[in-house]
């Protein structure tokens, strides 16, 4: 797979795509995130918990746990889990918020976002947030590489070009993700997509997992 360029078109507007998955890569894949996703909980445990208290510390009231139905393969709707960054009122404040959104396009993201904790923050800047995921992975709803799973609303505004990055499971890290992430606006996010389904393969996974640890390791662009 050749290394995508951001300003490259990698597939036409208006163009169907299919993906480049068979019987044995779906099956693969699927063996080697309950394995990797297994693991990766019963090592994470003290992590887990460190991250539990100090969420409670900073607010008792919250849950530690935040859940948010997304959107999945298909279109099929699911809870995807993460460790609460945010006030316990977040959703509710979205609303005054959204006029100063930093990413065009249907997505929301915004670096000083006044909900954020402080140790959400951190656990942002990390990824750490990210680790419930591994449950959603473990119960088929997600992979490890895959589309970032979107929210109920940003599907609203998708045509049917963005509509492709659905046809496969969404997953906790991908193209998007090690490309530049919220550096990136809302259609460079498909195309990187688009691009990964059109060539996926378990080889190019593991290439995509080997440098989500890196980029985790220097914690960078996350927000």
């Amino acid at each position: 797979m050749p290394e995508p360029h951001l300003h490259t078109i990698f597939v036409k507007k208006g163009m169907h795509i299919t993906t480049n998955e068979d019987r044995a890569y779906v099956a693969s894949k699927r063996t080697i995130d309950i394995i990797c996703a297994t693991v990766g909980i019963v090592i994470l445990i003290p992590v887990f918990l460190i991250v539990a208290l100090l969420i409670k510390k900073e607010d008792s009231k919250g849950a530690i746990l935040f859940k948010q139905l997304r959107v999945g393969k298909d279109g099929k709707e699911f809870y995807m889990f993460k460790f609460r960054s945010m006030v316990s009122d977040a959703e509710n404040k979205l609303t005054e918020l959204l006029p100063y959104n930093d990413i065009e396009g249907a997505m929301f993201k915004m670096k000083e976002d006044p909900r954020i904790t402080k140790i959400g923050k951190f656990i942002r800047k990390t990824s750490i947030d990210e680790l419930p995921q591994l449950w959603n992975v473990i119960r088929g709803e997600m992979s490890l590489v895959g589309p970032r799973p979107p929210l109920l609303r940003e599907v609203e505004q998708y045509n049917s070009y963005h509509k492709q990055r659905l046809i496969v499971k969404p997953g906790c890290t991908g193209l998007w993700q090690v490309s530049g992430r919220s550096n990136l606006n809302f259609n460079q996010m498909v195309e990187l997509d688009l691009y990964y389904i059109s060539n996926c393969s378990i080889w190019i996974d593991f290439k995509l997992m080997i440098k989500t640890v890196i980029i985790l390791l220097k914690s960078k662009d996350a927000f």
